[in-house]
């Protein structure tokens, strides 16, 4: 194929597919008749000359003589190429013991002999993203797994979120963070991902998506996302499939301990049964606080890692749009940001999880503790965007408040949540920037009690777009002094660049405690733990860190489940 990159239309061009075959027909000195197929690779806009906003392309096209029409247009500084497609194979080989065969042609000629066998087929326990796209592969090879989730099915979970949005019941094993899809269903739904790929695991995931009901805009959309709404269904649709393919999905299920003999693993007990295995799947989430503890008990090595908090800042979307676009005139998709400042004494500060045209929801899953997160529709229509404004902390910082250990992170987060859930006497706690900035500064807050405060900058003509209860309230006072230092420091620093970002009635909200894992759950080279059989999968292993990247560890992890099933059997 031809790949060309750097094509320009108008940001509001009506036929995207017939200007750019015109376009690579002129660059090809050809006519469009004679280009045989042509696929967008990437897209993103360029808004750097604003009003004047373009889309700029990356596509690939076939030509029956690719070689003769690629010698035509050298000299072009490497704006046209030729490249090779390479889909991604399900690599489950180890020369130890396969001799180089595929997880799938493995699995098809062995299907027999391990069903007879004592290894058990695999168990996953949790179905977020990394459970999920394991079982995928593993079902898809043959391996019939066994999918275990403390959580419900997706839409009766969708129920208990919005029951709690609703009425603030909350269930503990159904609710943002527990459930079919993990605590990405209820987010933006964002499939960007800075991890290297060269196996070529994060086109597959993708795919994949597309294949189960995602709209096929995210196989080249520079910052592509689904939206809970839609996501709902693609997981609902990735299930589905995982059980057409010999698998077998169990809710309402949890995981309360492993079972052992000296260094390895034999399989789980959930619900009071005893599940036999050889291969077992840790792909809990960054909220299974409960699980970690069992493991913890059970001495199965972790580490207390580096993870980021902060607070959820809104601002209105036609600001945010009118910042990124200008006064173009067009209509385009709700405007994204992604902003980072460092301090003076060298803390990074930066927006993490940016939802255009959102909400914030509360995403708290122990009672008594108070979570936020951001959230937003396929459309992403809604009157406020919002991002994270983090910091990272690491055990050095939250010793003082979480103890030492591989826990101290997730004692400090609950220690962050309680505060959160005590100023807001429930509700999430809504403060104006202009108020968190003095109070941070100069110890300054117009009016102590929770219904006073909020009140000190003049009144916005916006109002927080939060799901759930929320209710004005002293946010300054649940950060430790140096992390709300940081944040108005950070903050202000960007407002310097970004006009407006700064600005006093804009609303900080918290706690955003989940950002990633505080826990670590080691593994090998093999994608073991010390204890063999063990495989430490996802977010909430320590391993990724978002919808694309959890997925892609789960089809890493399912590559080398394969690898031990091959070596057990042989």
């Amino acid at each position: 194929m031809i790949r060309m990159q750097q094509l320009k239309l108008a940001a509001d061009c009506k036929d995207e597919r017939a200007a750019l075959l015109k376009k690579a027909a002129k660059l090809l000195k050809m006519e469009p008749c004679a280009i045989q197929s042509l696929s967008i690779v990437r897209k993103s806009l360029d808004a750097r000359k604003k009003p004047e906003i373009y889309a700029v392309y990356t596509i690939d096209v076939k030509v029956a003589d690719e070689q003769a029409a690629f010698r035509k247009f050298r000299g072009k500084n490497g704006q046209m190429q030729l490249v090779e497609e390479k889909p991604y194979r399900f690599l489950a080989a180890d020369p130890a013991c396969e001799e180089g065969r595929t997880g799938e042609t493995a699995a098809a000629g062995k299907q027999d002999r391990r069903e007879a066998s004592s290894c058990g087929r695999p168990v996953i326990v949790g179905t977020g993203p990394a459970g999920l796209f394991c079982g995928y592969m593993l079902a898809k090879a043959g391996y019939r797994p066994l999918l275990l989730e403390r959580g419900k099915e997706v839409h009766k979970r969708r129920e208990d979120v919005e029951r709690f949005w609703r009425e603030g019941i909350l269930e503990p094993d159904s609710n943002v963070q527990f459930g079919e899809g993990g605590a990405g269903t209820f987010s933006d739904g964002k499939l960007t991902t800075t991890v290297k790929d060269p196996k070529g695991r994060m086109r597959e995931v993708l795919r994949i998506f597309v294949e189960s009901g995602a709209p096929k805009e995210i196989l080249y959309e520079a910052k592509p996302h689904i939206g809970t709404d839609i996501l709902i269904h693609v997981i609902e649709n990735l299930r589905r499939q995982i059980i057409a393919w010999g698998g077998e999905v169990r809710f309402d299920t949890q995981v309360t301990a492993l079972l052992k003999e000296e260094n390895r693993v034999t399989g789980v007990v959930a619900n009071g049964e005893e599940i036999r295995s050889s291969a077992v799947v840790l792909a809990i989430g960054h909220s299974a606080r409960d699980t970690f503890q069992m493991l913890h008990a059970l001495h199965i090595p972790m580490e207390a890692k580096s993870f980021a908090v902060g607070l959820r800042m809104e601002h209105p979307r036609a600001m945010i749009d009118r910042l990124q676009y200008g006064d173009c005139g067009l209509r385009l998709p709700a405007a994204s940001y992604k902003v980072t400042a460092q301090t003076a004494s060298g803390r990074g500060v930066y927006s993490f999880c940016m939802c255009p045209g959102g909400y914030v929801v509360n995403a708290s899953s122990e009672p008594g503790r108070t979570a936020v997160n951001g959230m937003s529709y396929s459309g992403r229509d809604g009157a406020n965007s919002n991002s994270a404004m983090i910091v990272t902390v690491s055990p050095t910082d939250y010793e003082p408040y979480g103890g030492t250990g591989p826990l101290a992170g997730i004692a400090f987060q609950r220690h962050l949540e309680e505060r959160a859930y005590e100023i807001g006497q429930g509700a999430v706690p809504v403060e104006r920037y202009g108020d968190f900035h003095a109070a941070v500064l100069h110890g300054r807050l117009c009016g102590k009690s929770v219904e006073n405060a909020g009140h000190c900058v003049e009144k916005s003509d916006f109002s927080p777009a939060i799901k759930g209860a929320w209710t004005f309230a002293p946010v300054h006072e649940i950060l430790p002094d140096f992390l709300n230092d940081a944040l108005v420091e950070g903050i202000d620093l960007i407002g310097q660049k970004v006009s407006g970002f700064s600005d006093g009635d804009a609303y900080l909200s918290g706690v955003e405690s989940r950002t990633s894992s505080p826990v670590r759950i080691l593994r090998d080279e093999k994608g073991q733990s010390t204890f063999k059989g063990l495989f430490p999968c996802g977010e909430g292993a320590g391993y990724a860190g978002g919808i694309t990247s959890a997925a892609m560890d789960g089809i890493l992890t399912a590559e080398k489940v394969a690898m031990h099933y091959m070596c057990v059997i042989e």
